[in-house]
């Protein structure tokens, strides 16, 4: 299969996925088109904890602030999956989680003369998929190394940070941002075994493990399904009770 992520909403995903019905009889799956847009590293988050539940496959994500640029076109290949997308830090993580201890090898692609500087979703990335794909399952994804078009590359890399936990207080930032509004913190689920409450940037909130243990609207921290400390609110947007989102600093004590 091709999976497809994009921050590109819709229609323009369905030019893509014209584009590689054309060229090839791959299976799509679209994983999201909602991606934040323009926001490479909570994204590659997203990605992160995504496209690992999928069985091999070639994956094409397109996050790409930088269209039209000199950034790269990157391809790569970790435990028999496929990663296809601009050389931005998108796909690194993901990369690195379905590789576990093996390592990724990362490849330049020649863009060619894409016929729009503007949509390299379309004009670039999903016929490139489609070849990537089409190589990996008529000969293996091995051949990647000797294919014309790629050339070893050191990708541009984002980095999701790691909170600090120091006695009981732990400095984080906030990772991303859900449609429920529920806040994902960097800091770890461990951090909140045998409390009952912490102070969040000195708001203090009650530590439950359900939304449904405290009253609709009521404010909570848990563990959310990522492993990480989560500012949430039952029926209601933890960003916008607690004033958090993507990227700003969290105290959890």
């Amino acid at each position: 299969m091709i999976t497809l992520a994009s921050d590109f909403g819709s229609p323009y995903p369905a030019a893509m996925r014209g584009v590689i019905c054309r060229r090839s009889g791959a299976r799509l799956v679209d994983v999201t088109h909602d991606l934040p847009r323009g926001a490479v590293r909570e994204s590659a988050f997203w990605l992160r904890e995504t496209l690992p539940t999928f069985p091999p496959a070639t994956h094409l994500a397109v996050v790409d602030p930088g269209v039209g640029t000199d950034r790269g076109v990157l391809v790569g290949r970790a435990n028999g999956h496929a990663f296809v997308g601009p050389d931005n830090g998108l796909l690194v993580p993901a990369a690195r989680r379905i590789a576990d201890d093996d390592g990724v090898d990362w490849f330049h692609a020649d863009p060619g003369d894409p016929a729009s500087s503007t949509f390299h979703g379309r004009d670039v990335f999903a016929p490139l998929a489609a070849t990537v794909h089409d190589v990996v399952r008529s000969r293996g994804i091995g051949a990647l190394d000797a294919h014309e078009r790629l050339s070893p590359a050191d990708p541009t890399t984002v980095d999701l940070p790691e909170a600090t936990v120091e006695a009981g207080d732990a400095s984080g930032e906030v990772l991303a941002v859900d449609d429920f509004g529920n806040v994902v913190t960097n800091v770890p689920g461990t951090f909140l075994d045998g409390r009952e409450t912490v102070t969040v940037n000195g708001d203090r909130v009650p530590v439950v493990e359900t939304f449904a243990s405290v009253a609709p609207g009521d404010p909570l921290v848990t563990v959310g399904s990522h492993g990480y400390v989560e500012c949430d609110v039952n029926r209601g947007r933890g960003d916008e009770r607690f004033g958090l989102g993507a990227g700003d600093a969290v105290r959890i004590a």
